[in-house]
């Protein structure tokens, strides 16, 4: 059973936006063109071998353990230990390394039709906002989702590395919820990633929506849930 929703709150990876695949060497080059100091004279192939050793020890972004994860490491104190730690002293910002290093990393075009669709919940008076499993920095999360959706809507634009937990964590639906004005009910939650996305937004008492149109990694397949390949069938659903 559902009921209307007066909001609906999107993922934004592969949700709101189908990135590229990510290639952390293309990120690494760009940012370490702003380095001052390279103590070890490392390349940018290197340091990033060393940031995937630093991943992989963390489980951060293993697609099998990620929802096991429930608690966010922002970036800026990712790449602040990792450039410190391999004598390099990069002349930006944490904001600013995040921004040049996700846009070399991992560029991104809004989902097919999702412009649209937003429109439309617009004009019918249904609240939208963002809730993203993220590490870069809020702000920079911001300003690339104004960017590609520059007559959005939203209400607010939650990042999890600004917020300590990671969904499926209910804590961090909760938060939504709460600067949302609204009972779980009233909100209906899509993403991609069943595990993160799916199990968490239910736990939390809202109305789970796969969006399986920019899906990128094997998941099983669930039939307890509403699944849509594309934001034409949640308007006819609506």
């Amino acid at each position: 059973m559902m009921n209307k929703p007066q909001m609906i709150i999107f993922d934004y990876g592969q949700t709101l936006v189908a990135e590229e695949p990510f290639d952390g060497i293309k990120g690494t080059v760009a940012v370490m063109r702003h380095a001052v100091e390279n103590k070890y004279n490392l390349t940018p192939e290197q340091v990033q071998e060393e940031a995937n050793r630093i991943n992989q020890e963390l489980k951060r972004f293993d697609p099998a353990t990620r929802a096991q994860n429930t608690v966010e490491i922002p970036n800026h104190m990712f790449t602040g230990y990792l450039y410190e730690s391999l004598g390099i002293k990069i002349d930006l910002s944490a904001e600013e390394i995040d921004r040049i290093f996700w846009d070399a990393a991992s560029p991104g075009k809004p989902t097919e039709g999702l412009p649209e669709f937003l429109e439309y919940l617009y004009e019918h008076q249904i609240r939208t906002a963002v809730l993203s499993n993220i590490t870069y920095a809020g702000s920079v999360v911001s300003e690339r989702i104004n960017r590609l959706f520059p007559n959005n809507h939203f209400e607010f634009i939650l990042a999890t590395s600004e917020y300590l937990f990671r969904k499926p964590h209910t804590r961090i639906f909760k938060l939504a919820l709460k600067k949302a004005g609204l009972k779980p009910e009233d909100a209906w939650y899509v993403g991609d990633n069943y595990a993160c996305d799916i199990v968490g937004a239910r736990n939390t008492g809202m109305f789970p929506i796969w969006y399986k149109g920019a899906v990128d990694f094997a998941q099983e397949d669930h039939e307890d849930v509403l699944t849509i390949m594309s934001w034409e069938e949640l308007k006819d659903l609506l």
